[in-house]
């Protein structure tokens, strides 16, 4: 296990880069704490599979440092880091046995086979793989393969770190949800510092304590579940986080307040003074969770934060209705327990000030 330092560090895979769209990962410098679970969250593109193949020494980077644990080992090969990679698809032996390919890489550190027997015991009894130990790889279905080789990455107690390079793509949805389950299971009891690569937003929140968001090669938040969906630091963090995502309208600053669609809303002073003299795109962000459904006509203008829309349409979720509403030429959806109106009603919809967040050029101001 260990701590992973991230010094000044960007890559770009043409020669010469010149400007920010050269790059596959824009200059970034963080920190992962020994024994943290870490997600890195994006699209695909982002540069979150190059940021974890320049962890694993398997790409050099164009600028900066790794250090593990104080180390610099950004010139170090990956046999020499320490560390266990998982992939997407599974990377095992099929002419070998369950209890062979976990026992390999202990094999092939000199342990004794009566302590390999006992690691081995121990890793396939946190996978459910006891009774498959006899076994013979190729005969297994593609999800008890792929236990294998999460097996294979775990079954070592010494690595620095472990690397999950989206290794749940490939396995059936309900069992995808048992053994991310089991993985945070395991994190607990063994306390390896564990970095794992996502595009799935639901994977990321429910296995990391701290989740790494990334798009276009740029790192634009990382934080808690929590933080990311009540406190999104940037548009892109608040639009891929959450289904759906945070509502963004486009405004421009008034007198008291900012107008959206041609309507005044009402701020609060903070974001007021944060707002002033702000230059460039301004957007104002809240949750559909937290958009309010009342009659219209209650309230005046921009004083009780509410805009006029009208329904466009009403979905019974089960749990929650799921609402959409014409605000000027913008769309806002709502997560509402009940809703009276229909398509083509006119309403109005409130955005309560604690809930509501304000952004210029893509960054949180308030």
């Amino acid at each position: 296990m260990a701590r992973i330092e991230l010094v000044d560090l960007a890559h770009a895979y043409k020669p010469n880069p010149s400007a920010p769209a050269d790059y596959a990962l824009r200059p970034m410098s963080m920190a992962w704490h020994d024994g943290g679970a870490y997600a890195l969250l994006g699209p695909s593109g982002c540069g979150k599979t190059t940021l974890l193949n320049i962890i694993s020494g398997l790409v050099k980077p164009s600028h900066g440092k790794v250090l593990f644990d104080g180390k610099d080992v950004t010139q170090l090969p990956t046999e020499a880091r320490n560390i266990a990679q998982v992939f997407q698809f599974p990377v095992i032996y099929d002419t070998m046995t369950v209890h062979d390919n976990l026992a390999f890489p202990l094999r092939n550190r000199g342990w004794k086979e009566i302590e390999v027997k006992k690691r081995v015991q121990q890793v396939a009894q946190m996978l459910e793989l006891t009774g498959d130990l006899k076994l013979r790889a190729s005969g297994l279905s593609v999800d008890a393969k792929q236990k294998i080789s999460l097996g294979r990455g775990l079954v070592r107690p010494d690595v620095a770190a472990v690397l999950f390079d989206e290794p749940l793509t490939v396995i059936d949805p309900h069992l995808k949800w048992l053994l991310r389950r089991k993985l945070k299971e395991i994190h607990h009891e063994l306390k390896l510092s564990l970095i794992y690569v996502t595009h799935d937003q639901v994977e990321a929140l429910t296995f990391a304590d701290q989740v790494v968001v990334m798009t276009q090669g740029e790192v634009v938040q990382t934080g808690s579940a929590q933080a990311l969906f009540e406190e999104p630091e940037h548009t892109f963090v608040g639009y891929f986080i959450g289904n759906p995502g945070m509502n963004l309208l486009d405004c421009t600053l008034d007198d008291g307040g900012v107008r959206v669609a041609g309507q005044l809303l009402a701020v609060s002073a903070a974001a007021r003074a944060a707002l002033s003299g702000a230059q460039g795109k301004i957007t104002v962000g809240v949750r559909p969770e937290f958009v309010e459904c009342v009659q219209a006509g209650e309230g005046g203008e921009g004083g009780d934060h509410c805009l006029d829309a009208t329904v466009t349409a009403v979905r019974n979720m089960g749990t929650h209705y799921l609402a959409e509403f014409q605000l000027g030429g913008a769309t806002v959806a709502a997560k509402l327990r009940a809703i009276d109106a229909v398509a083509g009603n006119a309403v109005r919809l409130r955005f309560p000030p604690q809930r509501t967040l304000y952004y210029v050029n893509d960054k949180r101001v308030a």
